[in-house]
């Protein structure tokens, strides 16, 4: 998609015009190949750490599946027998040698939602941070702290539900730099014209970190022990990161091995991007009406996401009544559609933007819109087909996979607005969007104490309505344009 910022002139209001040509009469190096250049291989690199970094956020979804004393969980929170059996016999059985624990659905629910309890807290703190000193070390070690607390789970719930919970909460204080670091390391990486394809592709990682993590998790805990998932995506956390230390750098400017063709051509490709002030406009940030049309649009998102994410597992195996192994492979079904859509999606609208003369603000009005009403449509449509195994699956897969459209709308709406502060505007956003990440699971895991098909229709249809709200919302009052307030003093953006 083409950047949002455009060349000033003297004569341009305060918003710069959508459809206004990309960077009028600045000087432009001719395009660096993408094949084998050091901006691909970060996007390479960033891919397969957000694999990493969701693989070890959604492990514990499936784990806990198998962590719970099955005699607990009927006690307090039964498997629904409105459904019948439905997993076919297993010549190999279940391992039943793992350690159970005595936790109710309310402390599964804290257990799942304690994660964002640390993820809110450094999500402003990581863009500002990544914006002052560079994006590197703080996105590397990110991950690494969560890869390494990720290897002591097994242990903190031998010592208990608190520790557990504070466990999680260190491994969302982690987690939560990671999103506003890549935003700001794409500010020095991403040339405007390849700017959605790069950013979708790197995204794209948390998706398949799921389509691989889940499945593999449900088959660990079948045939293994489910404190081996801990181990195995830990370690893979680790060697991440040496790859990442030894291969990436902040800036084009910085890296040991790009081309002088590739270096010159990103860094002419920004000269009139980025803001060379070293002050954050934060009152006039916060007053954007754009910026919270954003927030509204996340928020929404998330509710839905996270809803998904966090119970899933819960869904298929208490409704459902799948066993662990075909819950892990099943509940990964649905993010292997949305993996694919987010790919594509970023090529779709480049098409759009650049062949079609789309407007900015069209493209993530329409990308927003089809990835936030499609999936509420289809979550609720999941919810009354009742017992139907194969058309369940069939509609979350559909509702997961329409929400991969929003990764080029919303998703990345700060870079339209103000690329300069996109770190800063995603820790924003993200703070807010992760709210239902915290209370969701707690209020879906209350309005389900019989686990009763009728009680998942309430939990799904009131996600969808929020997701609803935010799509109109933002189609409202969003914006395609960079914003006044980004561009004052002696910001890049003017030619």
């Amino acid at each position: 998609m083409r950047s949002p910022a455009r060349g000033l002139s003297p004569s341009d209001g305060e918003e710069v015009s959508d459809s206004a040509p990309l960077l009028q009469g600045a000087p432009q190096a001719e395009a660096a190949p993408a094949c084998c250049s050091a901006r691909y291989n970060l996007a390479a690199l960033a891919f397969f750490g957000f694999f990493v970094l969701y693989a070890l956020r959604v492990n514990l979804s499936v784990a806990l599946v198998d962590m719970v004393d099955s005699n607990t969980t009927l006690a307090d929170n039964g498997t629904s027998k409105e459904c019948a059996e439905h997993s076919a016999s297993s010549k190999a059985l279940h391992n039943q040698k793992s350690k159970r624990y005595q936790w109710d659905a309310e402390t599964q629910g804290w257990i799942l939602g304690s994660f964002f309890y640390g993820y809110i807290i450094t999500q402003i703190l990581g863009g500002y941070i990544a914006s002052k000193v560079g994006s590197k070390l703080l996105l590397g070690f990110g991950i690494l702290v969560t890869a390494l607390f990720t290897l002591c789970t097994p242990i903190a719930a031998d010592f208990g539900v608190g520790a557990l919970i504070v466990l999680r909460v260190l491994e969302g204080l982690g987690e939560g730099v990671t999103f506003p670091a890549m935003h700001a390391m794409w500010s020095s990486w991403a040339p405007p014209l390849e700017r959605s394809k790069l950013l979708s592709f790197s995204y794209a990682g948390a998706s398949l970190g799921m389509v691989i993590s889940l499945p593999l998790s449900g088959i660990i805990c079948f045939y293994m022990n489910w404190t081996y998932v801990f181990y195995l995506f830990g370690i893979v956390g680790i060697i991440w990161f040496a790859l990442w230390i030894w291969l990436v750098s902040d800036s084009p400017e910085t890296h040991k091995s790009i081309s002088q063709g590739e270096k010159e051509y990103i860094v002419s490709s920004l000269k009139n991007q980025l803001s060379s002030q070293k002050t954050v406009p934060w009152i006039p940030m916060l007053k954007s009406l754009p910026l919270w049309a954003i927030v509204v649009a996340h928020f929404s998102y998330n509710w839905m996401f996270y809803t998904l994410l966090t119970l899933l597992p819960t869904y298929m195996k208490e409704i459902l009544r799948f066993n662990i192994q075909e819950n892990g492979i099943l509940s990964a079904v649905p993010y292997f559609g949305g993996w694919l859509c987010i790919i594509l999606s970023g090529q779709a609208a480049d098409h759009l933007r650049a062949k079609w003369n789309f407007s900015t603000i069209c493209v993530r009005q329409i990308f927003s819109m089809i990835g936030m009403i499609g999936p509420a449509v289809f979550l609720v449509a999941a919810g009354f087909i009742g017992c139907d195994y194969s058309l369940a699956v069939a509609f979350l897969t559909i509702s997961t996979t329409l929400g991969g459209f929003s990764s080029s709308g919303f998703s990345i709406n700060h870079l339209d607005i103000a690329p300069s502060y996109a770190g800063i505007l995603q820790g924003i956003t993200n703070t807010f969007a992760t709210i239902p990440g915290m209370v969701g699971p707690v209020i879906a895991k209350s309005l389900t104490p019989e686990n009763t098909i009728r009680e998942w229709q309430i939990v799904f249809g009131i996600a969808a309505a929020i997701n609803v709200f935010g799509a109109i919302f933002f189609t409202l009052f969003a914006k395609g344009e960079v914003q006044n307030w980004a561009l004052d003093d002696n910001h890049g953006h003017r030619n």
